[in-house]
């Protein structure tokens, strides 16, 4: 079964980015980003593993989603298609004519998912940001938060809907790392 899964960096107060969008200030030290090449390989944007001369990845997912914001980082530095090497949908609100042939646009992310999980291809990767996440709650089978040993103080929650109810999660795996950084998965009980 093809599973929605909310795999996302996340402060120790709580947010996944700062009030700008802007996640730099979470520290990616060597033996973390290992971390995350081991065990989520697909995660790490081509133009990443193309510096890196890594393999092109087989895993679990075969989509990954991402709000416009989350999308539009790499814009400025030219990385137009972030993930190449997987089904690529922006969510947007707007009409997006500067988005690559490649990369599906959606007005609809529940539909989108709902088509995605009939396909059964793979997990689909919800990598941001807190409203696209927060519009997909009841969608959402699996939190993997990748908790940083940084507060931010303020900014875009992982979830952003001051209305959201309460939402019960079961602990799968946490895995402690030495650079502080915590990996932390939960499912829908």
């Amino acid at each position: 079964m093809t599973r929605l899964v909310y795999l996302v960096a996340i402060s120790l107060d709580g947010f996944i980015a700062d009030p700008h969008g802007d996640f730099s200030a979470f520290p990616t030290p060597p033996a973390y980003l290992d971390h995350l090449v081991e065990r989520f390989p697909q995660t790490i944007p081509t133009h990443v593993r193309t510096a890196l001369r890594l393999p092109v990845p087989r895993g679990r997912f075969s989509s990954v989603l991402m709000g416009w914001s989350t999308y539009a980082v790499g814009l400025p530095v030219g990385v137009t298609s972030p993930y190449q090497h997987l089904h690529q949908v922006v969510a947007s609100r707007g009409r997006r004519r500067d988005v690559p042939d490649e990369i599906e646009v959606t007005r609809d992310p529940v539909t989108t998912v709902t088509r995605l999980r009939a396909a059964d291809d793979g997990d689909i990767w919800l990598c941001g940001g807190g409203s696209l996440a927060a519009a997909l709650a009841d969608e959402i089978d699996e939190l993997i938060l990748k908790i940083n040993p940084i507060t931010l103080g303020a900014g875009i929650p992982l979830f952003a809907d001051p209305a959201a109810e309460p939402r019960s999660w079961a602990a799968s795996d946490v895995v402690s790392l030495p650079t502080g950084h915590v990996v932390a998965s939960y499912a829908r009980p």
